[in-house]
């Protein structure tokens, strides 16, 4: 898992409030245990004119040449609601988002961005709102908005020096800083683990596989 200390990525912005992990990622995709090959489906429904995704929706915001390469979204509120599907931040992910920021999301897609670093960041609806208008009057200018987030700090800052303080488990972030996902957090108690197998074995005997 990458690391996520600071981070400085355009922001790509879709303004739409109860996005569902269907919406994410189709279920018609869900082909596949492997984390790979999800991020050209991502918004597919919405990202593309047929089904087969060879024709571009122009009128889709992440289609916009203003948000290409952006790796923050900002978005509305109770974002992955629906199903526990892992798949739906895994396509984000791939697709290149390294954080979302919204007033709210649903919890086990919460939980499920944290399993892979993907950094889900949420703010008061106000201040989701103010950065929206600041994006979107610098879109109408041509010009592609940039956000920091340092994740150590626990801040957001924009380029008119605004600035915004966010909440995170301490759990979490250190999950993220270290780039450390279950199976590594699992690991630094490897010591524990086999003097505990060793431990179990010398007094279950009747329980080993000969």
């Amino acid at each position: 898992m990458e690391t996520f200390t600071i981070h400085k990525g355009v922001v790509a912005i879709l303004d739409r409030n109860d996005i569902d992990t269907d919406q994410i990622i189709p279920k018609q995709f869900l082909k596949k245990i492997e984390r790979k090959g999800f991020g050209v489906n991502l918004f597919h429904d919405w990202r593309y004119l047929d089904t087969e995704g060879k024709q571009i929706n122009p009128n889709f915001e992440l289609n916009k040449k203003i948000y290409q390469g952006a790796s923050i979204l900002l978005t509305g509120e109770n974002f992955g609601c629906g199903s526990s599907r892992e798949h739906a931040p895994w396509s984000l992910q791939e697709y290149g988002f390294r954080a979302i920021i919204a007033p709210s999301f649903a919890d086990i897609f919460y939980n499920n961005c944290f399993k892979i670093g993907l950094l889900s960041i949420p703010l008061p609806r106000v201040a989701v709102r103010s950065i929206i208008n600041w994006v979107e009057a610098n879109a109408s200018n041509n010009k592609k908005t940039k956000l920091s987030i340092n994740l150590e700090k626990q801040s957001i800052s924009l380029e008119n020096s605004e600035s915004y303080n966010f909440e995170i488990s301490s759990f979490h972030k250190e999950n993220i800083m270290q780039g450390r996902d279950e199976i590594a957090n699992t690991l630094t108690h490897e010591k524990e683990i086999r003097e505990f197998e060793i431990k179990h074995s010398k007094n279950n005997p009747f329980l080993r596989i000969k």
